[in-house]
């Protein structure tokens, strides 16, 4: 099945799990509507898997109504379908107005990052951050059998992150550990934008870590663009090779910054092998000749 038939059928499973029962929605309008005049709902390719559901009694709006004391409306957002991390995505809506964007932990793995992230969330929440910006957890619960957690929106505009607030964003992580090194884990382009007050807004937490080698979300950030424009092998590569350039700032020296790196590509690999998923192909293609180079150099 194409990537596209895939999420349409999970988007079907998805509607039916989330508004249930008598009174449930036999249709969702899907934005793009024939009804919708193009000036008002511009074309784009991702429409097509972000319906406005019209919830019956019973669903999961009705249940974010008692959770906000009045009533909601939703939208749900269908992930890429090669995702080991999928899950549904709502926007909870009230008189036009974003309450919330909600996370719902359909799958075993769905429920374990769902509650990692709600975990991350309130240490950070405990702690002064000067740099960066998290949401705030507003809801953390369960419905069905299914994961809740409802976050606070943040005021995102797209933008490019300078590398200064780049940098003292991985630094204040990574401080968020204490004696030991924390790392967000998916510090990726795409999971952050500058905010109005000249800050870091930062979302998507469920990789929230402690216990690493200082400077994993550089290198992290680094090898996801470089994803965008090389091959898995090439970027790993690369990754090693400018290690030392991405550490530097932070005050890694040029050895402990390939050390940190190779490190980093593995952990990498061990998580997609604990997902069952491999979107970078299986490790012997991108990872086992990057280690192999550097064995020999040593």
């Amino acid at each position: 099945m194409s990537d596209a038939a895939i999420r349409l059928d999970y988007l079907e499973k998805t509607v039916r799990l989330l508004y249930p029962g008598p009174g449930s929605p036999r249709a969702y309008t899907v934005l793009p509507h024939p009804a919708v005049p193009r000036r008002m709902v511009p074309r784009r390719w991702w429409h097509p898997w972000s319906p406005v559901v019209v919830p019956g009694e019973g669903s999961i709006a009705t249940y974010l109504g008692e959770v906000f004391g009045q009533p909601v409306e939703t939208v749900l957002h269908v992930r890429p379908a090669a995702r080991a991390n999928r899950k549904p995505v709502l926007e909870a809506r009230s008189g036009g107005r974003l309450l919330a964007f909600v996370k719902i932990g359909d799958s075993a793995r769905a429920r374990a990052l769902i509650t990692a992230e709600a975990a991350a969330l309130r240490r950070l929440a405990g702690l002064e951050l000067d740099t960066v910006v998290p949401p705030a957890v507003l809801h953390h619960g369960s419905w069905r059998g299914l994961a809740v957690l409802a976050l606070s929106p943040l005021p995102v505009r797209r933008g490019r992150v300078p590398r200064p607030l780049l940098l003292d964003a991985v630094r204040e992580i990574a401080a968020t550990g204490g004696p030991r090194a924390a790392w967000h884990g998916d510090l990726s382009p795409w999971n952050m934008c500058p905010s109005p007050d000249g800050r870091l807004l930062v979302w998507d937490w469920e990789r929230y870590e402690l216990g690493v080698p200082y400077g994993f979300d550089a290198v992290h950030h680094f090898f996801q663009r470089a994803l965008r424009r090389m091959s898995p092998r090439v970027a790993a590569r690369a990754c090693v090779a400018r290690a030392f350039r991405e550490l530097a700032p932070l005050g890694v020296s040029a050895v402990v910054a390939r050390q940190t790196a190779l490190r980093y590509l593995i952990t990498l690999a061990d998580r997609h092998a604990a997902d069952g998923h491999a979107p970078l192909g299986p490790p012997d293609t991108w990872l086992n000749p990057v280690v192999d180079h550097e064995e020999l150099l040593t």
